[in-house]
């Protein structure tokens, strides 16, 4: 039970348990910081014009990369 609750899915995404935890702090507070921009750019339209959606293209990227990093290993030279 334990295994399948805290461990089976980090193991799936080939991270440990903290390792697992530090990544989706640091996505979900960059998400809650995204949203107070974008809820003060509804109050105020000329405040924040292209952050949340900037950041969201950000998170999008850094997510893929991180999962394509492990996957493929980088190469050595680039031409």
């Amino acid at each position: 039970m334990i295994d399948r609750v805290f461990l089976e899915h980090p193991r799936s995404v080939e991270e440990g348990y903290f390792e697992h935890m530090g990544m989706a702090f640091s996505f979900g507070g960059r998400m809650i910081l995204c949203g107070f921009a974008a809820l003060i750019h509804g109050l105020v339209p000329a405040l924040f014009t292209n952050t949340a959606s900037a950041k969201v293209e950000e998170l999008y990227d850094c997510l893929c990369l991180h999962r394509n990093r492990k996957a493929v290993p980088p190469a050595k030279y680039q031409i």
